[in-house]
């Protein structure tokens, strides 16, 4: 069986020595597929699951058919954030310094100013947000007639966002003869109605589409109480001990709240949203990447595209909203062939979306619960509480037997105790008898013995001491 090659592809020299350093010999199924149709000139719409090496598919043939003496625009790629738009902009970077092809990156919450001084050193190829680039146009700083490629990658995201006009804007700014390029996991009619009115006879690349997600990805949830959940993530967290974790959210009103949780509990942990500054946002990526931030807690806009090494575990801390966001949330890990594990936290009334997702995506979810520190299956947790509470029963049983013993060890003493306590009762009325007795017949035999009586007058005054003053005169006066 002969593997195919990038030379064999069309890839030349220095390319090929540039994938060799990165230690990239033999291409994915999308790249093998791609390139070839790419450097024949054609238009592309291609699907392929996430992280299958979609970016080199249309880079690498996108570099080596421009002309670096050519001082002119050639190229313009799309991405629908900012994030993925630098990652593709430091990828084409590295593979376009060997062939000399100046790149420049367009994007939204950088300075534009310092976007525009660039732009007069002439790039081949700008990669960047639609928004962006539609804004640099408007300001005629930017001119399109000369691009002769324009790639859409993650295209599903790009109507999401309502970045469609802009895409169509800068597609009419464009030569009527360029080749166009449509990637992403997903495709749906919206997508195949601009590419029908866009391109033509396209090469449709289609990597085994109805498996959405990666054959070496392991998809299991966990299920418990919607207070509980935080405490759930720190516990799985602490269970797999990943080098990297990534947390989706749905909402980011709490997601201060979950970073600062898991800070107090030890796991150091950043945010990545939409709202946040643009330099935050590429702070907080670049220290996840360098792995000082253990725990990425985001947003959906994390979930396209971003290829990080070394992610081996996503979490799903609210259940995604739809199929295609499971898809793209659980694509970043188990990229390229390795192996990776997507968790989703849910409440028992978030049940049905998991069943759902494992219905629409044909693959299997498993339920897990954590029991004594260890992750096991839904029985083995039912077997291992059972044989806790027999155990329970039987010590419980041991001691009640215990007791019952001592009790009749204990109920002789009770007995006698119960004895000594009317005798002293008999004494106490004898001697109270002999009293009345005493008053009643003969006050003298009191008055007779002094010692006595003034003892008798102290004991009084003590037993009165927190009487009320007016108790007190009128004993005075009795």
């Amino acid at each position: 069986m002969n593997t195919i090659s990038f030379a064999g592809l069309g890839i030349e020299e220095p390319l090929l020595s540039r994938l060799a350093e990165f230690g990239i010999f033999e291409p994915s199924p999308v790249q093998a597929e791609s390139i070839p149709a790419a450097l024949s000139g054609r238009d592309i719409l291609a699907q392929s699951q996430t992280g299958t090496g979609k970016t080199l598919a249309y880079l690498l043939p996108l570099l080596q058919q421009m002309n670096p003496v050519e001082r002119a625009l050639q190229g313009v790629i799309l991405a629908p954030t900012q994030e993925l738009a630098m990652q593709i902009f430091r990828e084409a970077e590295k593979y376009g310094e060997p062939l000399g092809i100046g790149v420049q990156a367009l994007i939204g919450g950088a300075s534009i100013k310092r976007q525009l001084e660039r732009l007069r050193q002439h790039p081949q190829l700008v990669v960047g947000t639609p928004g962006r680039i539609r804004e640099v146009l408007a300001l005629r700083k930017l001119k399109l007639h000369t691009v002769r490629t324009v790639v859409v990658d993650e295209v599903d995201q790009m109507f999401q966002l309502g970045g469609t006009a802009d895409v169509e804007h800068i597609l009419r700014g464009t030569l009527r003869e360029r080749q166009l390029m449509f990637l992403s996991a997903t495709i749906n009619m919206e997508i195949r109605n601009l590419a029908a009115q866009e391109m033509k006879d396209p090469a449709e690349i289609g990597i085994e589409p109805e498996q959405r997600t990666a054959k070496s990805l392991e998809h299991i949830y966990f299920i418990t109480e919607e207070r509980d959940k935080i405490d759930m993530l720190r516990r799985i967290i602490r269970h797999y001990d990943p080098t990297r974790t990534i947390v989706f959210i749905n909402h980011t009103d709490n997601i201060a709240e979950i970073e600062a949780k898991m800070n107090y509990v030890g796991l150091q942990a950043g945010a990545l949203y939409g709202d946040a500054d643009k330099t935050v946002r590429a702070a907080t990526l670049r220290r996840f990447r360098e792995g000082k931030i253990r725990v990425l807690v985001a947003s959906d806009i994390a979930a396209r595209g971003l290829d990080i090494e070394e992610l081996d575990l996503v979490i799903n801390l609210d259940p995604p909203p739809d199929t295609e966001h499971y898809v793209h949330r659980v694509g970043r890990t188990a990229r390229m062939g390795r192996k990776g594990l997507a968790v989703s936290i849910i409440s028992a009334k978030e049940h049905f979306i998991i069943r759902k997702f494992s219905r629409e995506l044909g693959i299997k979810i498993s339920a897990r619960e954590m029991y004594a520190g260890k992750v096991i299956e839904p029985d083995s947790a039912s077997s291992g509480r059972g044989s806790a509470k027999e155990a329970g029963r039987a010590s419980e049983g041991g001691r009640a037997a215990a007791r019952k013993s001592s009790a009749k060890q204990v109920a002789p003493r009770q007995g006698s105790s119960k004895r000594g306590a009317e005798n002293k009762a008999d004494i106490s009325a004898t001697s109270s008898g002999a009293n009345d007795a005493a008053k009643r017949f003969g006050s003298g035999v009191v008055k007779g013995n002094s010692r006595t009586s003034k003892k008798n007058e102290r004991d009084q005054d003590r037993k009165n001491k927190g009487a009320p003053r007016w108790l007190k005169d009128k004993q005075n006066k009795g």
